[in-house]
């Protein structure tokens, strides 16, 4: 249209026509500009999806290995606790036997001495025994407790437990206490004994925080027939005069040696609140 309106201007020397088809290549100029422009915003967004599908499996690929490397060493951890246990249980069986054998030898050997010069030498015999015993035991106890993982018995533990389902949060690091490790073992076992036994949950929360300063473990059911139970003679030392509810008073027990609180809540279910603090040994 705009090249036939050139047509009517009166221009001289046919200059009307040049600027026609000056027009006329500007237009096709711009189809391909506008064309290539197209292309280009194309050629954009493709690199940002190309862009975002790489970020995302990158992530992907990163939490995969962060995965990988926390089973390894998961894997790794526990391959380490069971060869504890084994090398603790091999000393005993074997080592630990070999020294008693000893030490009753020497002690008979003592009783069947007539020359008494030899007694010197027998009795530092039977003390030099005698140490080398308590040694082992003590390195044997003290690597039997470090074979123990919390997680893995709590696990365990959980795994077995098939009246209700139990949603169960692990938040501590391995190198806990062995005082609290075996606290923990124990009130969760009674615990789950006593929502076998007398409640009618349908689910168990088990929770084990590690904070700062304190270690938290928390057991609570959604049973409704708690409401009735009395927590008054709990809320003090008066606990130890109780005569029933052994269990509880055992769990009480156990967490007022290592200086923490325990507290019963029914107000939704029956729920156990236990908090130890890190430095219960110099309190």
């Amino acid at each position: 249209m705009l090249c036939g309106n050139l047509y009517n201007l009166t221009l001289p020397n046919g200059a009307s026509v040049y600027l026609s088809l000056y027009i006329f290549i500007l237009c096709i100029f711009s189809v391909h500009i506008c064309h290539f422009a197209n292309e280009h915003e194309k050629l954009i967004e493709h690199s940002r999806q190309f862009r975002d599908d790489s970020t995302e499996i990158n992530l992907l690929l990163k939490e995969k290995n962060k995965s990988l490397l926390t089973n390894q060493d998961y894997e790794i951890n526990n391959a380490t606790l069971m060869e504890r246990n084994r090398i603790a249980r091999e000393i005993h069986d074997n080592v630990g036997h070999m020294l008693t054998r000893a030490i009753m030898l020497t002690g008979a050997i003592k009783v069947v001495n007539k020359n008494k010069s030899l007694c010197p030498s027998i009795d530092n015999l039977e003390e030099c025994l005698s140490t080398a015993m308590n040694n082992i035991r003590e390195s044997v106890h003290n690597l039997h407790n470090n074979s123990i993982s919390l997680e893995n018995t709590i696990k365990n533990l959980t795994a077995d437990f098939d009246f209700c389902k139990i949603n169960l949060i692990y938040d501590i690091e391995e190198n806990i206490p062995n005082d609290v490790k075996y606290t923990f073992i124990a009130i969760v076992k009674e615990g789950l004994t006593n929502i076998e036994k007398h409640s009618n949950a349908t689910a168990v929360k088990l929770t084990f925080r590690e904070h700062p300063a304190i270690y938290q473990l928390i057991l609570q059911d959604n049973g409704t027939n708690a409401t009735d139970f009395d927590c008054s003679p709990y809320e003090s030392e008066s606990y130890l005069s109780v005569t029933s509810g052994i269990g509880l008073n055992n769990m009480y027990s156990r967490i007022h040696m290592l200086k923490g609180t325990i507290k019963i809540y029914t107000d939704n279910g029956f729920c156990i609140f236990i908090s130890i603090p890190k430095n219960f040994h110099t309190i």
